[in-house]
């Protein structure tokens, strides 16, 4: 399931993410297994920059306020936000599958269910640089407003287009969910939003509203692995 959500950051988060980019000390792109490292050209912040607590809250706080993204990926565990750029003379990422498990900073993995990219460059500031993903409904083309996100599977054949002008500045995740299988997390996705919509029409109380809500909340519980 490829589902995008426009402009989780609010502007003045985003300015201040983009400056703390354009000040930030970046290195070679190195956080990828050994078979998508040969395809893999870009451009990383280090862990140890002083930038990366800060812009990490300003992502996890974004996440957390945006019902929607919590939704659709129901997270169980959420690897710490990593940042990437892209110019001419670093300017792709090529055809991988990203790795199965990611260490987390307490000496635990995450098994990696869903993947994330939010743009954090305005389409207009660069060339190239499309996020695609091969999916059970072919492929898909992304190139998002700066501040927005788009999460699939990481399973999935992907990869970032050169960028031939420009430079494209981004944030990655990694997510484990609740919901390990990918069409029973798509099935509870469309329900709630559905649910979601209902209520802003009927309103909480609504008879049948909290039938279905407990009916969802069911499924949850029939599906989660916690």
């Amino acid at each position: 399931m490829i589902v995008s959500f426009e402009n989780i950051l609010t502007p003045e988060e985003l300015a201040t993410m983009r400056r703390q980019l354009l000040e930030a000390e970046w290195a070679r792109g190195i956080s990828a297994g050994p078979q998508a490292r040969q395809v893999k050209k870009n451009l990383q912040i280090p862990e140890q920059s002083p930038v990366l607590r800060d812009m990490r809250t300003i992502v996890m706080r974004a996440l957390n306020r945006t019902p929607e993204v919590m939704s659709a990926v129901l997270p169980l565990k959420i690897i710490p936000p990593n940042f990437n750029r892209y110019t001419v003379e670093d300017s792709h990422y090529g055809k991988h599958i990203d790795s199965t498990l990611r260490p987390l900073p307490d000496g635990s993995y995450l098994r990696t269910d869903v993947s994330a990219t939010l743009f954090l460059s305005v389409p207009d500031e660069y060339e190239g640089g499309e996020l695609k993903i091969t999916d059970t409904f072919g492929e898909q083309t992304v190139k998002l407003s700066a501040g927005s996100l788009i999460t699939y599977p990481s399973g999935s054949l992907h990869e970032v287009t050169a960028v031939t002008s420009g430079e494209r500045l981004g944030c990655y995740m990694f997510m484990q969910s609740l919901i390990r299988d990918t069409e029973k997390r798509r099935l509870l996705y469309e329900m709630d939003t559905s649910l979601r919509r209902l209520r802003s029409e009927q309103g909480e109380a609504h008879h049948e509203l909290v039938a279905l809500t407990g009916t969802y909340n069911n499924l949850v519980r029939m599906w989660s692995e916690c």
